[in-house]
């Protein structure tokens, strides 16, 4: 269930944090905008916050796996730009919810849809602001071990038990492996 690869990134006020951040319990999601797998775990973490708001929040890393997902990375962009205009969960949310529409025009009406400074958003896509935000992101993961998405840790230990409600919430639950 748990792997030897052990988080070596602290989550800091920098990372995109779901929930209460002081909450025992960290989710920390390495995620492709345009990974199916991912759309398909979004609900299900996100269902796990909100269902334990005391034990659990959830971080969000970006790893776009470009050589198979051309657009994960202007995706992960645009997401750290509404997320520049305190709407990154919006942005995150609304992405995945049309993933199979992500070239910049479809993102600008994603980000004109959740109230984003239409004139800021596209001078930071135009001048592609974030994209070493990003790419940072990647370079940690790959420090951390991850190959693939979602890649996912908990309280620093990687996951890759099943993927169901059930079972992430049995390895919430679960003491530290030692």
């Amino acid at each position: 269930m748990f792997k030897e690869h052990r988080q070596k990134n602290d989550v800091t006020q920098e990372d995109w944090i779901r929930g209460y951040p002081d909450s025992p319990v960290t989710l920390l999601e390495y995620g492709d905008f345009e990974c199916p797998y991912c759309a398909e775990a979004r609900p299900l973490l996100q269902d796990l916050v909100a269902g334990h708001p005391d034990t659990v929040h959830l971080v969000f890393r970006h790893f776009p796996v470009a050589t198979t997902h051309p657009h994960a990375l202007i995706a992960a962009e645009a997401a750290e730009a509404a997320g520049a205009q305190g709407k990154f969960w919006e942005m995150h949310d609304t992405i995945f919810t049309h993933q199979n529409r992500l070239v910049l025009d479809d993102l600008r009406i994603y980000a004109e849809k959740i109230g984003l400074d239409m004139d800021r958003f596209d001078h930071e896509m135009l001048t592609h602001r974030y994209e070493d935000e990003v790419q940072s992101d990647f370079r940690a993961g790959i420090q951390q071990g991850v190959n693939g998405t979602p890649s996912i840790f908990i309280n620093g230990l990687r996951y890759d038990g099943p993927r169901d409600y059930d079972a992430l919430l049995s390895a919430i639950k679960a003491p530290a492996p030692t």
